[in-house]
């Protein structure tokens, strides 16, 4: 555990303090939790993304290092490093409690990053909130990669799946499949280092949450080898504020197959599967680059609802 300290006398009469670590304690995590719901609430949004929170859940991640800003012995901010990209720098994502902002507690935690990490960093904003870019502004951060966030409705007409000569569909078998995914996953998303480097325990962790459903989850398969997937996930009510939400969680394919269709025919299962799920509305996560993506999501009926922002240092780009 490492420890970071400030003072600003002339605004305040106690120090801030920043206490860095590998593994939460369980009455951290519950304080962290709390502070993310707190945030949550008074935003409308989650300000940590899915991976985050399972494994601040489960008390850390053996590579990844937590931040903890306390303010008068009260949890008033936290970030999360995570250094999956070797050569665009750790992934970092940061919450201040709601009634710790416009104090500086921001930068504070945000310096202590920078000082962790040595500068080189990605900082995502979720929601584009304007908090988020004002102080990623003022510290010298420069917008450089949104993450789009689609939607459409269930209750319009869906086409037909037509699948690819000689591929077949069926759903995901676990204590099966495990190995055989992760080689299609690495392989669909080698450029996209968030989604291409899970590992057996990504995987596990998600088999183990409430919402995990394996019929769900599609394989394509050519002959006996698998070239393709849709993962499904419903969002429920009491986690999220709304109603039952369906997800295009993850669509992958074999490089090898792209061109043939699949991935249209796989997004359309998934979406047909949700619907018979007595579901509504459904959604989906797409890099704004992703051109041909947001084209495919397009002509099945999505369109862009909100967005999450990625920031790093000017002198990065």
């Amino acid at each position: 555990m490492a420890l970071f300290a400030s003072s600003t006398p002339r605004v305040r009469s106690v120090s801030v303090l920043v206490k860095v670590q590998e593994r939460l304690d369980d009455e951290e995590i519950a304080d962290v939790l709390g502070l993310v719901e707190a945030a949550t609430e008074a935003d409308g949004i989650r300000p940590l993304n899915e991976h985050v929170m399972l494994h601040l859940r489960y008390g850390g991640d053996p590579q990844a290092r937590s931040l903890l800003l306390y303010d008068r012995e009260a949890l008033a901010g936290y970030a999360h490093v995570d250094p999956t990209d070797e050569v665009e720098g750790p992934s970092v994502e940061l919450v201040i409690h709601p009634s710790h902002r416009r104090r500086g507690d921001g930068r504070r935690l945000l310096a202590a990053v920078l000082e962790l990490t040595g500068g080189t960093l990605r900082l995502w904003a979720h929601g584009d909130h304007p908090g988020a870019g004002a102080l990623a502004a003022s510290s010298g951060f420069d917008r450089v990669r949104s993450l789009w966030r689609m939607r459409r409705s269930l209750l319009t007409p869906l086409d037909a799946v037509t699948l690819p000569e000689g591929v077949r569909l069926r759903t995901f078998e676990p204590g099966r499949d495990e190995e055989a995914w992760l080689k299609v996953n690495a392989a669909a998303f080698a450029h996209h280092p968030e989604q291409g480097a899970w590992t057996m325990d990504d995987l596990l962790l998600r088999e183990q949450e409430p919402w995990f459903d394996p019929d769900g989850f599609f394989l394509a398969f050519r002959d006996d080898r698998l070239v393709g997937f849709h993962w499904t996930k419903i969002h429920g009510s009491s986690d999220h504020g709304h109603e039952p939400l369906g997800e295009v969680y993850v669509v992958g394919v074999d490089p090898s197959q792209q061109g043939t269709g699949l991935g249209r025919a796989l997004t359309l299962a998934g979406l047909v599967h949700l619907r018979s799920r007595g579901l509504g509305q459904a959604m989906l996560y797409v890099d704004e680059a992703n051109t041909a993506a947001i084209r495919l999501y397009e002509s099945l009926g999505f369109s862009r609802w909100d967005v999450d922002v990625m920031y790093a240092p000017a002198s990065a780009e």
